[in-house]
């Protein structure tokens, strides 16, 4: 899943180039000097009376700009809500299904597979095919049919249905953060923009938690008035609603935007996201080795939650509600420590340092999980921990080393390369657990973020050779910027 991350440098976002800012609005300035209409890209503000001068109805003023913040956090909420359904009913699916931990597991790969290829090519259908207000609709509406056709496919005891629906829902889900990530950026760049992208990853942990929270309840209601595949397929049609409720946002929220442009004359908002292949025979080493990292890491996390509810109820003996609740400590913790560790990143710099601090912290936590008995709460927290950090220091990283002309083709490449990095190792998950289960597959993500530190050691290394910034203080970065400025002057 796409992840929103803030970062110092406000013009990159986790997986996604920004698209060029919209003016700063005073509210008490009546004239738009930039991103306007007219001949001269200067016009009078449209004249607004009664209820539509209001203050939740003024696109002039905070309010109703913090009216489309609430639309905005719960458009990906359903999304995410039903992106970890598999993980938190994975031994129901696989009872009431009758699948192994292999074909269970490609519930995860296929929301991954469709997304190698559109995350080159969701800001293009965003800014030249659909527009960003039909374009949010579409994509979400791809989310809620995808949800529906993967629970149909359970009511009718047909996994293969349940397979294409999930990918339908990938198809839908990735270019729904691009869309989220667009209006935000148009509503917010220059105001209060790194906030609001810490509160909408908190909104998207949220929706993962509640699903592990919800889910095995849920599926304990249904089960008193249906039986075997049919509870399964009530439980997820239920989960859809998060969907269809996230579709009524896109809707309302596409409203708000349309009021907005026509009041104060503004084009419409683009992802910047300009993405050229040809770019990538230009990228530097470091990004290559970013690339390493991100993929051996996220593939630690991802496919471990997904399987991890099991995990816990055979190895600590468990219930399912204790089992989901652990399994969601990871989205909880970074739902309130990605904004903070975010800040402190952008307060420091010393990404690299980060990052290897991160992955050594993490690889720590699964040798917990694999070889002691230790209360796996501990070691879920702390990994959430290392989570956050890891993804605040990280991403950043691609605006430092690439130029903002290309950060679309290298955030582009780098969120391929880590679906497709997700959709294998998740698929080779299940096929480890069924043959040689749980300890071994603990021991593989451990090789994995082994894998993911000495990259990190190798980049960590090429960047003092090169004399580069990446692990420079934010104060060290502007002195050499400065200095680099001073002698093109001269």
């Amino acid at each position: 899943m796409v992840e929103i991350t803030s970062s110092h440098d406000e013009d990159s976002l986790h997986g996604e180039s920004l698209p060029p800012p919209p003016p700063d609005m005073d509210e008490d300035n009546d004239v738009i000097e930039e991103h306007v209409g007219g001949v001269g890209g200067e016009c009078e503000d449209m004249e607004l009376t009664g209820c539509g001068a209001s203050a939740c109805c003024n696109p002039r003023k905070g309010v109703y700009r913090f009216s489309a913040l609430f639309f905005m956090c719960f458009l990906g909420f359903g999304s995410y809500f039903c992106y970890d359904t598999p993980g938190s009913l994975q031994d129901q699916i696989k009872d009431d299904m009758g699948v192994n931990t292999v074909k269970f597991a490609s519930l995860y790969s296929l929301y991954s597979w469709p997304n190698v290829v559109l995350c080159f090519i969701g800001g293009f259908l965003i800014d030249r095919v659909f527009g960003i207000r039909w374009g949010t609709i579409i994509f979400s509406s791809l989310v809620t049919v995808g949800q529906f056709i993967y629970a149909t496919g359970a009511v009718t005891n047909q996994f293969w249905l349940m397979q294409t629906g999930r990918f339908v829902f990938g198809v839908g889900g990735e270019s729904l953060a691009v869309a989220q990530n667009t209006y935000t950026v148009s509503w917010f760049k220059g105001k209060e923009l790194n906030t609001v992208f810490g509160l909408q990853l908190s909104m998207a942990r949220v929706g993962s938690t509640v699903n592990f929270l919800s889910m095995g309840p849920i599926y304990a209601w249904v089960d008193t008035f249906a039986d075997g595949y049919k509870t399964l397929g009530i439980s997820l049609l239920i989960a859809g609603a998060t969907c269809i409720y996230s579709l009524i946002c896109a809707g309302i929220l596409g409203l708000l935007d349309k009021r907005r442009s026509k009041v104060l004359r503004l084009n419409s908002a683009e992802s910047g996201e300009k993405v050229q292949l040809r770019d990538i025979l230009t990228f530097p080493l470091s990004f290559w080795l970013l690339c390493v990292i991100c993929v051996s890491y996220y593939v630690a996390i991802f496919p471990f939650i997904g399987l991890a509810k099991v995990f816990f109820m055979r190895k600590f003996n468990f219930d399912e509600t204790s089992a989901n609740g652990v399994s969601s400590i990871v989205y909880v913790i970074s739902a309130f420590a990605s904004p903070i560790l975010g800040y402190v990143v952008d307060r420091l710099g010393r990404n690299i340092l980060w990052v290897f601090i991160a992955v050594l912290v993490s690889l720590g936590c699964h040798a917990l999980l694999t070889f002691t008995f230790l209360n796996p709460f501990i070691a879920m927290s702390v990994l959430g921990l290392s989570y956050s950090l890891l993804a605040s220091a990280l991403w950043p990283m691609v605006s430092l080393i690439i130029p903002e002309h290309q950060l679309g083709s290298a955030y582009g490449m780098m969120q391929s390369i880590q679906n497709l990095g997700l959709a294998l190792i998740s698929m080779l998950a299940g096929l480890i657990v069924d043959m040689k289960g749980y300890l071994v597959l603990e021991m593989f993500y451990m090789i994995w973020l082994c894998v993911a530190l000495i990259s990190t050691v190798v980049m960590w290394l090429t960047d003092s050779a090169s004399r580069g910034v990446l692990n420079l203080t934010v104060a060290e970065r502007r002195n050499r910027e400065a200095d680099r400025e001073r002698l093109l002057g001269s």
